[in-house]
């Protein structure tokens, strides 16, 4: 089952998290629509969050699902939905256990957000889960980055100090990213947000793993699914480098 905790942080900053991530994007937002669209039937989100993805589709009339692990960032999430006069399909889950009642033509897993999942026994619950919920000759697409250790040296363990606006307001988020485990290659973020007078509102810790190209090589081999590619960045290039997307694409 997925980290508890991770539920109990991303519950506790649900609208910090929308306010300070909404309008990101490392050039996924139209990879993941343009995949939407060349779907021959429905999309599924997984971890949609409070649907930096998501809305888009349903902005493009794309029929789409989607689950989260908070129900606090699907709250924001639908009311955001309901400010557009969208109707999201949306609903509390765990990627590793979760079920539905058709079919995808493709389910997507934007944002890094299989990195969630520590255990090899959720990594491999969770491709299994993917495989069962896409219709034959569907596609599974998941991005993730490439760990590079000179990185993890030079920037983990200092704090970073982001402003960003919510409701009209000016906060500052403080990031610090450690190595917890080194031999599971497990990092925790710390986030802690301030708001203009220095005052500390909220704070969380996200546990990632780690997982380089031949582990996620390993863990779909170990899968249901029989092909699977990786591409470097969301332009289609080979990957070469460590500061390349990785993006991986399954199909059943």
């Amino acid at each position: 089952m997925a980290d508890e905790s991770t539920h109990d942080d991303f519950d506790s900053i649900a609208a910090f998290y929308d306010a300070k991530y909404r309008d990101q994007d490392i050039g996924d937002r139209d990879f993941y629509l343009e995949k939407a669209r060349a779907a021959d039937g429905p999309v599924l989100e997984v971890a949609v969050g409070t649907g930096r993805v998501y809305l888009d589709l349903l902005r493009e009339g794309i029929d789409a699902d989607g689950f989260d692990i908070s129900e606090n960032m699907l709250d924001v999430l639908r009311r955001k939905a309901d400010d557009e006069g969208l109707d999201p399909t949306v609903w509390q889950g765990d990627m590793t256990a979760f079920e539905v009642d058709r079919e995808y033509a493709l389910v997507i897993v934007p944002f890094r957000a299989f990195l969630h999942l520590i255990d090899l026994e959720d990594q491999l619950a969770a491709l299994d889960q993917f495989h069962e919920a896409l219709a034959p000759g569907g596609e599974l697409v998941l991005n993730a980055f490439v760990p590079n250790f000179e990185v993890i040296c030079e920037t983990y363990g200092k704090w970073t100090d982001e402003e960003f606006e919510r409701d009209g307001k000016r906060y500052t988020v403080r990031s610090k990213q450690e190595i917890i485990d080194e031999v599971d290659q497990v990092m925790l973020e710390h986030q802690q947000y301030y708001d203009a007078d220095g005052d500390l509102v909220d704070s969380a810790e996200f546990r990632l793993k780690l997982i380089t190209k031949r582990e996620f090589e390993l863990l779909f081999r170990a899968s249901p699914f029989d092909e699977w590619t990786v591409q470097g960045g969301f332009d289609g290039d080979d990957l070469e480098t460590w500061n390349q997307e990785m993006v991986w694409t399954a199909t059943r």
